[in-house]
């Protein structure tokens, strides 16, 4: 087929996008297909009549454009079929705070937040204690993400985000490791226990260097924990309306209590990422992976058509 692989933009994430792109192009053309590299940041002008002109549109963008649906709503426009989500889903997935407002609606369990849009005055403090994480509300891969111990140090964080024109989300710091879990379709892949080695959380150096962090997979949880994060993934994905593929994160407590931290809608897509090193165990190597996701996304254009 003739595909469009969407890639780069001008997000904070333009590179980690780029490098994606960079590992799909071989792994499409070994299969038989015809790809076009698009880079939105070029010829964002060019996307519909690029689109017109291909039979599928591969979407390997992070952050805003591309998480934020709006990508998705511009192929709808002229019957392009892509992978995961439509605009709706993606939207929501990727502002934290209404995210978390849905989850906490349909009784799945997620940390307490704090959303500040704006800077507050210097009479305002955090309704939640200290340390806190501190994050850009609709930023992705780790970046401008912080921990703050005091109110200075919360400062400086927030007027990082606040420089970029962001808003700022704070969630309690939480005991315990770091668990993701892909969604495929409807099923839930082996999930992934993570354990930074570059800091005590995973943060953007953990995610992306050499040697970051451990990513063992499937996650050595035992059998009945790993159900409940699957299951809790799954949950996630249906509660925000999402389709074709989905990556929660979650926290595993002390306690094998679990937590749900967001959900990513078009998550990495290098064969060492998290969502194809899952669908590697069950038997999917990369190329098997992102012709399922374009079996899918045909699947839901299908559906789409009156």
């Amino acid at each position: 087929m003739k595909i469009l692989l969407i890639a780069g933009g001008w997000s904070p994430e333009r590179q980690v996008s780029l490098n994606g792109a960079r590992a799909m192009v071989p792994a499409l053309e070994a299969r038989g297909h015809q790809v076009t590299f698009f880079d939105l940041l070029e010829n964002f002008n060019g996307l519909l009549a690029a689109a017109e002109q291909h039979d599928f549109a591969l979407i390997n963008l992070h952050g805003a454009p591309g998480e934020d649906g709006l990508v998705q709503a511009m192929l709808d426009q002229v019957g392009c079929p892509y992978q995961g989500s439509g605009p709706a889903g993606s939207f929501l997935a990727l502002n934290k705070c209404a995210a978390k407002q849905i989850f906490r609606r349909a009784g799945l369990p997620t940390a307490d937040w704090d959303f500040v849009p704006a800077f507050p005055g210097k009479d305002w403090q955090p309704r939640l204690p200290y340390p806190l994480f501190v994050k850009s509300n609709t930023g992705g891969s780790s970046l401008r993400l912080g921990r703050a111990s005091n109110r200075a140090e919360l400062d400086d964080i927030m007027g990082q985000i606040f420089a970029a024109g962001e808003e700022v989300i704070m969630e309690p710091v939480l005991p315990g490791r770091e668990v993701t879990c892909g969604i495929l379709g409807e099923d839930p892949l082996p999930p992934i226990l993570i354990e930074p080695v570059a800091g005590d959380f995973f943060n953007y150096e953990s995610k992306y260097e050499q040697d970051g962090a451990r990513e063992l997979c499937p996650a050595p949880i035992g059998d009945e924990l790993t159900a409940r994060v699957q299951e809790l993934a799954l949950a996630a994905h249906r509660a925000l309306g999402l389709r074709g593929y989905s990556r929660a994160d979650l926290i595993l407590g002390p306690d094998d209590s679990l937590t749900l931290l967001e959900v990513n809608t078009l998550p990495g897509m290098t064969s060492t990422s998290l969502v194809p090193r899952e669908a590697r165990t069950i038997g999917l190597d990369f190329g098997q992976l992102l012709e399922r996701l374009m079996e899918l996304g045909f699947d839901d254009c299908k559906k789409k058509q009156p």
